[in-house]
């Protein structure tokens, strides 16, 4: 049976899951979702079409499907999806898609969004992501598994950052970033491998190595990046992790990349 608190505001069509527990003050709209113990501690709004996942715990002052904050939105009937045994905590704001970016805010399971952090319109946010304070992230960003985002950092809109990846605090991300690696600065640059959180997630020597290699193939030498990036597809050909890498680059034709310090600053065309 779900627990409310009477000064609670839940409007009679929000679909309210086994064991839920919704504190002082919340509100919570028609259109909303809570599935089984979820929690909402108090001040928290809720409105829009808006699912929360199983356990997912909200702190208060937190606004989730919220309209996107676009030119472009029109009204249309956007969704915001978060996933389980996330933990979203203070004044957290994540937004409703737009007919331009299919529809719909997705963010995946088991993330962490400390204070302040903010998800905009269509973006897609993976599984196990950890956002440090006052994080943000425009419209139409991908976030893939296993990414920490340092406190203060910001991610242009249309943007991807690749699974494993470490963004260092009040770090810019202005292109797309590779899987597996760290970025810092204001303008951001690549310093390596995110060899502890590799280590953390249990990858071994032999594959660190390895994304090593294709890591110093891809961003040294001579040619354009397209190039290097088929030369290594061809060097590491059995290589999941580093196919990984190669996949990311080619499926992002067009964006910018973000490069290490002195290397070519690579934008496909």
């Amino acid at each position: 049976m779900a627990k409310i608190d009477p000064t609670a505001r839940v409007d009679k069509g929000a679909r309210i899951g086994a064991d839920v527990e919704i504190g002082p003050y919340c509100v919570v709209g028609p259109e909303v979702t809570l599935a089984d113990g979820c929690r909402l501690i108090a001040q928290v709004y809720v409105t829009g079409r808006t699912s929360i996942g199983p356990r997912t715990i909200v702190w208060p002052f937190a606004a989730l499907g919220t309209p996107p904050q676009s030119v472009h939105y029109r009204g249309e009937a956007s969704t915001l999806a978060i996933g389980a045994d996330c933990v979203i905590r203070e004044g957290v704001t994540m937004n409703t898609g737009t007919a331009g970016g299919g529809m719909q805010t997705r963010v995946g399971d088991r993330g962490m969004f400390m204070t302040n952090s903010h998800v905009a319109h269509d973006c897609q946010v993976g599984n196990d992501v950890i956002f440090a304070n006052a994080v943000m992230i425009g419209g139409h960003v991908v976030i893939e598994d296993h990414v920490f985002m340092g406190g203060g950092a910001a991610v242009h809109q249309h943007m991807h950052v690749g699974a494993h990846a470490m963004v260092g605090g009040f770090t810019g991300i202005w292109g797309d970033m590779i899987p597996f690696t760290t970025a810092k600065g204001d303008r951001a640059k690549l310093a390596g491998l995110n060899v502890v959180g590799l280590r953390r997630r249990g990858f071994s020597d032999a594959a660190i190595r390895s994304l090593r290699g294709a890591y110093r193939m891809l961003f040294s030498g001579p040619g354009e990046l397209s190039t290097r990036v088929e030369q290594v597809a061809d060097a590491f050909a059995g290589d999941d992790n580093v196919m990984r890498i190669v996949a990311f680059l080619r499926e992002g034709k067009g964006r910018p990349v973000v490069t290490p310090s002195g290397s070519r600053r690579a934008k496909e065309n």
